[in-house]
């Protein structure tokens, strides 16, 4: 998989864009570049999240988890500037364009590789676009990892593309004691909003 944007260095040359978002009532700006998950353009499914899920108010901790270039965590941190943003990826130039386009906007997010999040650290709703094409046991691998750093009440907030087993995600989650439920379809892709259950 070698150049894949899941890779941590990807070898892909450097190729650095602007890319514009008009999204939630906002046009910016955005730097992205090559190796990096939707390089061209804010991906349906990530804007799908950001428009149909709203971003909770006051002294909240977010995730964004795969965080790409920073569409969400750098939306995230504008509609609630009382959040704290962490956004994490394992592609050290996915870290580098997130970092740059928080500081271009004048947002704080905190950006770091998994395992540099503090170990104690909980999170309120934990925010999605999940890397489905690692396969279904790394994803699974993945979440299980990620879904219990939720707080006793937290939320986490996934789009998946139906053909790419949003459905039978859903159901493995409810199954991993993670009740799921669809928040919203849109073109093909499922927001799922899974809650700690009794077992988790």
């Amino acid at each position: 998989m070698s150049g894949h944007y899941f890779d941590r260095d990807p070898s892909a040359d450097d190729r650095r864009r602007e890319v514009r978002v008009q999204v939630l009532g906002r046009d910016l700006s955005f730097t992205t570049s090559t190796g990096v998950f939707s390089a061209e353009h804010l991906d349906h499914a990530t804007r799908l999240l950001l428009e149909s899920c709203d971003v909770p108010a006051g002294p909240v901790t977010l995730l964004d988890l795969g965080c790409g270039w920073g569409p969400v965590a750098v939306m995230l941190a504008l509609q609630n500037p009382d959040a704290t943003v962490w956004a994490v990826d394992v592609n050290e130039r996915a870290l580098e364009l997130t970092r740059t386009n928080a500081a271009r906007h004048g947002v704080t997010v905190h950006v770091a590789l998994p395992h540099d999040v503090p170990a104690d650290l909980a999170f309120d709703e934990i925010w999605s676009n999940p890397p489905v094409r690692i396969g279904k046991q790394a994803l699974h691998e993945l979440l299980l990892t990620w879904l219990p750093r939720l707080g006793p009440t937290g939320l986490a907030r996934m789009v998946v593309g139906k053909n790419l087993g949003a459905d039978s995600l859903q159901r493995w989650l409810g199954e991993q004691g993670w009740p799921t439920r669809r928040a919203a379809s849109a073109k093909g892709f499922r927001v799922l909003e899974a809650a700690r259950g009794p077992a988790s």
